[in-house]
């Protein structure tokens, strides 16, 4: 048994998830902004639309990981998928600005969700592959650290490219999928011994397992993180939106103003690992959930004037409150600094309670039940604001106070678990 944890192969592995965060931050900040002004679309259009790509992912996602549990490859059981779906999702994501019509438009983007729902999950059970259980919080730390970055750079950076030309984000974000991939491939080396594959149950069986086992923790792991992300989800595919129309501001500084709370994600990602190494990861995840709520509600209930209250100088993540002038941290910055913290202690956390559940040679199937749950949120998330928004005569606010309701069906959910704590 490994008595601490490799740092530097860890780093290397959450290149994967560095580049699919970069690809779905751009994605998540700037084809709504094409949707509603490059083909005018409604606001209940836009939120079904940024469903599509979860949608293909419920299909998608669940049964590759089972898969690559069973696979045998010269390559191992996961880097293969790595290998063929990244360049197609490098490729598809470059051409995502390019077209004047909406049916070339959704052939990108389909193609895009199709080939990157294709590696995802197989590239995150790596790290479960590679990690002992005690060490798989303070690990998921480091890949998120990893993914927290990609998502700041899609934002900040992301959000002076716009600014250029729509193009230049995009061909960023296909340009560091290639790296990110080929980094993978390089130096991760999978583990050579598994379970037998032959005798594994598949995905829906281990679902039927989790629906019909005695101990209920699985059970309310998994619909818990359903409820959270149908929060998160929905606030971070409507913020550049919220941010135009509620606060006023343009389109690029709406994705600026959002890189604040990737940003703390980033800072207490590693932290939050720690943390539930202390604490338990079930503590720590309630506790995050207590604080993102209280936040959520106070961006709700705070005039749009307040929210833009300046605060201190912020350099790269700070908003310039007038034309040429420095960038500053506002209030509404101060909150998405405190919403980013303690989204990580409930992020982090999440996924190394799954994979504890169950055996080294079901960690892909049990990552891809993972997947099931949070992209099934994911599709019914923007698709609620959305609706909710076209009924509130496209209130963006509104996308405030109904989040924290689904973060607290979660949070008592949460505390009825018993299982999915590190195993020593």
């Amino acid at each position: 048994m490994a008595t601490r944890l490799n740092y530097g192969k860890t780093f290397l592995l959450g290149f994967g998830f560095f580049g699919l965060s970069v690809v779905w931050g751009v994605y998540n900040a700037f084809v709504p902004i094409f949707l509603s002004e490059k083909f005018g679309l409604s606001p209940i259009v836009v939120g079904f639309f940024m469903t599509l790509d979860n949608i293909a992912a419920l299909f998608i996602q669940p049964p590759v990981g089972a898969w690559s549990d069973k696979l045998r490859s010269p390559l191992g059981r996961r880097i293969p998928f790595l290998l063929i779906g990244a360049p197609i999702t490098a490729v598809a994501f470059g051409l995502i600005p390019l077209p004047a019509a909406l049916p070339l438009f959704v052939a990108c983007t389909s193609t895009l969700l199709l080939s990157a729902a294709f590696w995802r999950t197989p590239i995150i059970a790596l790290m479960p592959d590679i990690t002992p259980s005690e060490f798989r919080s303070q690990a998921n730390g480091i890949i998120n650290f990893m993914g927290g970055i990609g998502t700041i750079i899609a934002l900040q950076t992301g959000g002076l490219l716009y600014k250029m030309s729509p193009n230049f984000p995009f061909w960023l974000g296909s340009g560091l999928v290639l790296i990110s991939a080929l980094v993978v491939y390089l130096f991760i080396e999978e583990p050579k011994e598994y379970g037998q594959a032959e005798s594994q149950p598949g995905m829906l069986e281990s679902l039927r397992e989790v629906f019909t086992n005695e101990d209920k923790s699985g059970l309310r792991i998994l619909f818990a993180i359903f409820f959270w992300f149908i929060g998160f989800s929905a606030v971070d595919t409507f913020f550049t939106l919220y941010a135009k129309n509620h606060l006023g501001l343009s389109v690029g500084d709406g994705a600026t103003l959002l890189s604040v709370l990737p940003l703390f994600f980033v800072l207490f990602a590693i932290p939050s690992g720690y943390i539930a190494g202390k604490i338990g990861r079930r503590n720590t995840i309630s506790m995050g959930l207590i604080i993102i709520s209280i936040i959520l509600v106070l961006l709700y209930i705070t005039p749009a004037s307040a929210l833009l209250t300046s605060i201190a100088p912020l350099p790269l993540v700070g908003i310039p409150l007038v034309d040429g002038g420095p960038r500053m941290l506002t209030l509404a910055g101060v909150l998405l600094i405190f919403a980013g913290a303690a989204w990580a202690f409930v992020n982090i956390n999440s996924l190394p309670m799954i994979v504890d559940l169950t055996s080294a040679a079901r960690i892909g199937t049990f990552t891809g039940l993972y997947y099931l749950f949070s992209t099934f949120s994911a599709i019914i998330g923007p698709n609620l604001n959305g609706w909710a928004i076209g009924l509130t005569n496209n209130n963006y606010n509104i996308i405030m106070l109904i989040a924290p309701g689904f973060m607290l069906i979660a949070l008592w959910l949460m505390l009825g678990v018993k299982h999915g704590e590190a195993v020593k």
